[in-house]
Parts: C-alpha cells; structure tokens; sequence
C-alpha cells in the first residue's frame, strides 16, 4: 500500500506550489510529512518551469510544529528526536536559489514558524496566529531560532520564546517574522503579487541577491566591500546582466519575464 501524500507540489505560471497536507493534526511536522517535504523542496530547486516556490498548508492550519504523538512513541522507544529531517528542510529553504514565498493560511506553532523564518518572504491571514509553544512543554525552540532569530527583533524574540504566549498576524508584521497580514480574501492575491514581481528579477540576480543577503550581514566591512565590488564586476558582465541592460534600452520587458 502507497504512503499517504502529505505534500503536494504543483507548477503553474512559473511558480511551484509546495502543500502541507496533513489537516487530521494540523499538518503537523511528522517524519514523513518531513521527508516528503525534503524531496518537493528539492523538486522545486532544479525544476526548470519554476522561478518562484510558495510554501502553504491545507486549511485551516499552516502548521502546528512537530507531531508531537510521534515523538512520544519514539520516546517510549528509547529514540531520540536526531533522525527527524527538520534541518534539512530549513536549510533548503534557507538556501533555495528561488525566491520562496510562505502563504501562512492558517495558525502556525513552533516548528511552523521555523519554516516561515526561513522563507524569503511570508504573507499571512489577518486571523492566523503564532506561537513558539515549546518551553510549554518543556523543550527549546532550538533548531528553529537559527532561521527565526534574524527575523524577529531582539525583545520581541526573547519575550515569545520564553513566553511561549500567542500573538496575532499583525504584532508578526510589527516583529519581522511576516512581510504582511491580509485579509482572508486578500491571501492570494497578494501571494500572487509578489509572485508576479520576483518573476521580473533575472533568476540569477535573484539567487545571487539572496546568497548576499544571507552572507553579508557577517562578514567584516572592508572584506565585505571587495566581495561585493567582485559580485558587482562579475554580474554586469554576465550574459543575464546584458540582456536585462538591452531589454532596458529596448523598452521591452527581459526575456526570463515574458509569461509563460
């Protein structure tokens, strides 16, 4: 018998579509939903019909972190939580080469915030809500400060994390961990919006501006500048960079952004 599909992966209008499906524990972060979601995000990496990844779950919840029913089965066997794929999945967001969209349908806990953190850019729903519920029971948020952490601000992270206390789509807004809160009715659009415009960036630029972007904040001032003079030199050299200079002159949009 075939193993349920938790994630669903789909492409249209250059942009993949990446679900969480597991709506009877609120798309929770089981080993299989885990493993399931290494392999789209991996799909959507060198799909060659994709420019933008939009991450999302199945309503009503984004995700409710780890499956917490499992891990106590595994505890009860004497297994530790090390063989769970979460890093994986927040590195290949972390470092995907295509901008990646998070559309938060729903609430979000834990772990499901450490996805949202990892994506470029997030846009939620006005009613969704969010919660770093781990000290309530009695573990750390760990694994997901690393990717939540460059997000949020300092005050902000140390009063939720240790809290543990719900805050809603707009106080997300107001602490860097989403982009925008929309209406209900408003999601898609605007997941569509900036869709729409990483779809105009040349898909290397895009790729290279999210390397610098994770890179650069770390890295001494005068090292820092004679990287980036070297980025710069190499980019308006390239064949992507010629084309979008062309285009420019032309007054026609570049070859990557015609609609498919």
């Amino acid at each position: 018998m075939a193993a349920p599909e938790l994630v669903h992966y789909e492409v249209a209008g250059g942009v993949a579509t990446v679900t969480l499906d597991s709506p009877s524990n609120r798309n929770a972060l089981s080993s299989a939903l885990l493993g399931q979601l290494v392999a789209a995000l991996e799909r959507a990496g060198t799909d060659a019909a994709a420019r933008v990844v939009v991450l999302t779950g199945a309503d009503p919840a984004f995700c409710s972190g780890a499956d917490l029913a499992e891990q106590r089965t595994r505890n009860q066997a004497g297994q530790s939580a090390g063989g769970f794929p979460l890093p994986e999945v927040l590195r290949r967001l972390w470092r995907s080469p295509k901008p990646v969209i998070c559309r938060v349908n729903g609430a979000a806990r834990a772990g499901g915030i450490g996805l949202i953190g990892a994506c470029d850019i997030a846009v939620a729903r006005e009613r969704a809500s969010f919660a770093f519920s781990e000290v309530r029971v009695g573990v750390v948020p760990a694994i997901i400060a690393v990717t939540c952490l460059p997000r949020l601000a300092p005050r902000a992270a140390a009063e939720y994390l240790l809290t543990g206390e719900a805050f809603d789509a707009r106080r997300a807004v107001e602490i860097g961990l989403l982009n925008r809160a929309v209406p209900d009715d408003a999601l898609d659009d605007e997941v569509a919006r900036y869709a729409e415009l990483l779809r105009r960036g040349g898909p290397e630029a895009l790729g290279h501006t999210k390397e610098m972007l994770r890179e650069l904040p770390g890295l001494d001032f005068d090292v820092a500048l004679e990287r980036m003079q070297e980025l710069s030199r190499e980019r308006f050299a390239s064949a992507e960079a010629l084309e979008g200079m062309r285009a420019f002159a032309e007054k026609r949009a570049p070859s990557w952004a015609v609609p498919r």
